[in-house]
């Protein structure tokens, strides 16, 4: 069983790869003079990827909480390249603070400077810190839901890695509100290999955090409920920790 079910992750792996440029293409018209065609165009695309995911490999995604639609701070959990898809489509109007590595990937990095997504140089953190402010401030970002990671990158179940100051730095200056947002994608596609598990994916928008906080507590606050639900979430899709002799 587990050997088909291997067939079909890497069956489901070559379509999302070959649907990517595919869609790239057939929107790069609209896209080219209308922002709207390029977030159409990448819409499509992870809706494309969860529904297949569905019959394909027995991935279903859902998402739960309220979905912000304001002008609104969103500091996610990140595991996966999924959580990216399914955070982008949850969103009327998703802007992704990235790293800048992104702006280099074929058809991804195209669509990203089209739709206006702030890239940071991750080596140098008060540079990044700065240039992400000056965007913000300097109405580059249009109305929208501003997402950044807080860990900055993909962290595996089970493994952790610290909140970075950016998020709070951004709360802080910005006063607005804060969805934090939990997720388990992770256990069912990793960071890195080719087998994609069944069950059930979930992206959680969690209670908002109202503008006001010092930036400690804050980041205590948002880590507490990121990784706390995150971990709930992913004991209730069967993931158990690796124990060790």
């Amino acid at each position: 069983m587990k050997l088909l079910q291997w067939v079909r992750s890497i069956l489901y792996i070559v379509q999302v790869t070959v649907a990517m440029p595919v869609l790239g293409l057939a929107f790069a018209p609209w896209a080219i003079f209308s922002k709207r065609g390029a977030y159409r165009a990448c819409k499509t695309y992870a809706a494309w990827v969860m529904w297949s995911a569905r019959w394909l490999i027995g991935l279903r995604c859902e998402v739960r909480g309220t979905v912000p639609d304001g002008e609104v701070l969103v500091a996610a959990k990140h595991q996966s390249f999924l959580d990216i898809l399914m955070i982008f489509h949850a969103l009327p109007r998703a802007k992704f603070i990235m790293k800048r590595e992104v702006l280099w990937t074929p058809v991804i990095g195209q669509y990203a400077k089209r739709m206006g997504m702030i890239a940071v140089n991750r080596g140098k953190r008060g540079q990044a810190i700065t240039k992400m402010m000056a965007d913000v401030n300097a109405g580059r970002v249009e109305p929208g839901q501003l997402v950044i990671y807080s860990q900055g990158t993909r962290v595996a179940p089970g493994l952790s890695a610290p909140y970075k100051v950016g998020t709070a730095v951004l709360y802080d200056q910005m006063g607005q509100v804060c969805v934090p947002v939990a997720t388990n994608a992770g256990h069912f596609w990793p960071r890195r290999g080719l087998y994609r598990k069944p069950g059930l994916a979930v992206v959680e928008f969690l209670e908002p955090i109202e503008p006001g906080l010092d930036k400690r507590s804050f980041m205590a606050r948002l880590e507490e409920e990121v990784e706390s639900r995150s971990n709930a979430l992913l004991h209730e899709a069967g993931w158990r920790p690796v124990v060790t002799a």
